[in-house]
């Protein structure tokens, strides 16, 4: 009766995958300067231009073309709120430079219950910002390639897992991975406004998309008044899809090289500058490029031929400005769909602290609060990476769908962050004297003020505009987080209650009882006795379960003609049972002496390959773990190694 352990190759295989073990004093050595900082943290507002844009678009279109003359003024709206956000949270940054972002500044100046808001919010929001990202990646990348727009499910997949694994390497190693498909995103997006700005204003070129040639079929061509103010404001909600990623960086200010805050700072500066210059440009450009986009172009689009395949707006662009040289379509198609996939490791950098910081306050399991091997936080991200993958195939990777979930946790994050900033800057001013370091936080002030009204504002017109198209699946995802988040909070607090040191009545069982489990007399079952002889107990015995009478009285037999003085016990299983015959006697020897101690002793085979844990007898494993709630009972495995584990 022998419980088997294997060691195999997982170690090894575990090493190729993500490199060798780094010590925890080289952690400062994984920490990121400004230029890496930037494509790492950043990458999920600077992609968000790629569709972004095109949501705008999309709900436009059902009042038809018309109503793209205000995809400008949208536009310009989005960016402002974008102003406000990164100004705002560069104050978070210099007073929160922990790593906590939104769920610190929340609980410290609102109380518990906001900073869990904030975290189950972002949380969700980190998810969808993984499986937002990545499905727009495999919807541009079918823009060129057919086969993918077929596939998009499993490719989203397979890219989410690589992503996983890229950033299981390393914070270091992910940021260099990521830092030149990011870089060459800003370049060859410029280039292309660049250019065709040029051609457009210098060369006065008469550039017209494809789709400029098609009608567009509108849902709703005479919607007036509140009607249409409503279709512009859900416009606008979906393209606040901008705004999304800025938060990561005030979760992931422990990650910069120092002085930490003031580089988090700054590259919040240039996030922000950088998305408004891009965000406005493609926008701008593709108006006057005359590009269309439908949600179901097979019925919007008129005299578009049969078959045909609308490309993401981002494509159509790109095709139009580089007319005649497709190596620029292909490269402006290949660095969007890149930079889409690389968005999600925004996510994958402030989720997994995020989780930590969560976890260190008893909110989530204790498991996502330390660093892996290679100083990621591994556990934090597996799990991210599982259930981005889930809503991506609930939403058949489909964009339009998911950005109907998206952002509203966002928005509640920025709008609690911003309240308690504003009750920050304000508790902290009944205290200072000095007449400078008032007026700094006066500003500051000021500052979260304005970000608090405009975040809001935007939080209930999302509300408002999405909550029926999708955004309730996102609320009650949040709820769910929160509860659950309370319930493991209890949990520990029940658990620490209950192991508090200070209730221990200090009494010692008074005898020792000690059982070796026995089902041969081999090398295995004489180390176990050994072992248990060595502890002196005041009582030691074996025990067999009579499952083979045949076998049994083999045993038996061999136990008497042995050198062994131990009293060897049969227990009788007329149901052909081991566990419940053995629980049972134990149990008695329980109720015979309930001050006793129990310790049972079950030899274990180690065995160096998977395989051979399949022709081993697995009943002892079932055993050992229906002891361990067995009251006063002790269970100790004895191993013994078969030569298949010595090279392991």
């Amino acid at each position: 009766m022998a419980v088997t352990i294997h060691k195999g190759r997982d170690n090894v295989t575990k090493r190729v995958l993500l490199g060798r073990p780094l010590r925890s004093d080289t952690l400062g050595h994984t920490l990121l300067p400004k230029r890496v900082a930037l494509p790492v943290f950043a990458s999920d507002a600077l992609s968000s231009v790629a569709y972004a844009p095109e949501e705008i678009f999309l709900v436009l279109s059902v009042a038809g073309l018309s109503a793209y003359a205000f995809s400008g003024w949208i536009g310009l709206a989005v960016a402002g709120v974008l102003v406000v956000v990164v100004a705002s949270y560069r104050q978070n940054v210099h007073a929160y430079p922990s790593g906590g972002g939104d769920y610190e500044v929340a609980t410290k100046n609102l109380g518990a219950m906001a900073g869990l808001t904030v975290g189950s919010a972002l949380i969700v929001d980190y998810v969808l910002t993984v499986a937002v990202s990545i499905s727009s990646a495999a919807q541009n990348i079918g823009s060129a390639i057919p086969f993918v727009e077929h596939h998009k499910v499993l490719f989203a997949i397979a890219a989410i897992t690589l992503l996983t694994a890229v950033n299981l390497r390393g914070l270091r190693e992910a940021g260099a991975a990521f830092a030149i498909p990011t870089y060459a995103f800003m370049f060859c997006i410029g280039v292309m406004l660049v250019w065709g700005f040029a051609r457009l204003v210098v060369f006065d070129a008469p550039l017209r998309a494809e789709s400029s040639h098609y009608e567009l079929a509108a849902e709703q061509s005479h919607l007036t008044g509140l009607a249409f103010a409503f279709l512009l404001a859900r416009a606008f909600s979906s393209g606040c899809a901008a705004l999304t990623g800025v938060e990561a960086i005030s979760n992931g200010v422990p990650a910069f090289r120092k002085p930490k805050s003031h580089n988090a700072a700054t590259t919040l500066l240039m996030l922000g500058a950088i998305a408004i210059t891009l965000l406005m440009g493609i926008i701008v450009l593709a108006e006057r490029l005359g590009v269309v986009v439908a949600a179901d172009p097979a019925t919007q689009l008129l005299g578009a031929p049969e078959g045909y395949h609308q490309k993401t707006l981002v494509a159509q662009v790109a095709e139009t400005v580089f007319a005649g040289f497709p190596l620029g379509f292909y490269l402006v198609t290949a660095v969007t769909a890149l930079i889409l996939v690389l968005a999600a490791n925004t996510a994958f950098n402030g989720f997994p602290v995020l989780a930590s910081v969560l976890a260190q306050d008893k909110h989530l399991p204790t498991q996502l609060r330390t660093r892996g091997d290679r100083l990621a936080f591994s556990n934090g991200i597996v799990f991210l990476a599982l259930a981005a993958i889930v809503f991506v195939w609930l939403f058949d990777a489909e964009v339009t769908h998911l950005i109907q979930l998206y952002i509203v946790g966002v928005f509640v994050s920025f709008t609690l962050s911003q309240t308690g900033m504003v009750r920050h800057w304000t508790r902290l001013l009944v205290t200072e004297t000095d007449t400078r370091h008032r007026r700094k936080m006066q500003r500051s002030r000021v500052v979260n003020g304005v970000g608090l009204a405009m975040t809001g504002t935007v939080l209930i017109i999302v509300l408002i505009t999405k909550f029926v198209a999708g955004a309730w699946i996102a609320i009650l995802a949040m709820m769910t987080v929160f509860v659950t988040m309370r319930a493991v909070n209890r949990h520990y607090r029940r658990v620490a209650a209950e192991l508090d040191a200070g209730k221990w009545d200090g009494l010692l069982p008074s005898r020792t009882y000690s059982i070796v489990l026995v089902a041969k007399l081999h090398h295995p079952t004489r180390r176990a006795l050994a072992y248990a002889s060595a502890t002196h107990p005041d009582t030691l015995e074996a025990i067999t379960v009579d499952v083979d009478e045949e076998d049994t009285r083999a045993l038996v037999h061999e136990w008497e003609a042995s050198d062994i003085t131990i009293p060897l016990k049969v227990l009788e299983s007329p149901y052909r049972e081991i566990t419940r015959p053995v629980l049972d006697y134990v149990r008695r020897v329980r109720g015979n002496s309930p001050r006793d101690v129990v310790t049972v002793f079950i030899p274990e085979y180690v065995v160096g390959h998977w395989w051979e844990n399949l022709l081993h007898n697995q009943s002892a494993l079932r055993l050992k773990s229906r002891l361990l709630f067995q009251p006063g009972v002790m269970v100790t495995s004895v191993p013994w190694r078969l030569h298949s584990s010595d090279s392991r």
